[in-house]
């Protein structure tokens, strides 16, 4: 049986392994979708580049669904870009 502190050195160990992971799903999401969104519609504005940086993987799932059919930066993301 393991002791109490290696108990929680291994539970500390997997939430990092986790937080760890989640974050570069989020970041590699972010990326594509920075990338796709350049590719449609040119140089992107640095607010919508920020709010990217900072969306939850649900808002980065919902944007690139909008993706291909959104008429403008503006449809996707509610607000004028700011260049």
């Amino acid at each position: 049986m393991a002791s109490l502190a290696q108990q929680l050195e291994d539970r500390g160990r997997a939430v990092g392994f986790a937080e760890g992971e989640a974050k570069g799903e989020a970041k590699g999401k972010a990326e594509s979708l920075a990338r796709l969104l350049q590719r449609r519609f040119g140089n992107l504005p640095s607010a919508v580049r920020s709010r990217i940086a900072a969306a939850s993987l649900d808002e980065l799932d919902g944007w690139t669904d909008q993706a291909l059919d959104a008429p403008s930066l503006e449809a996707m993301f509610g607000e004028p870009p700011r260049r």
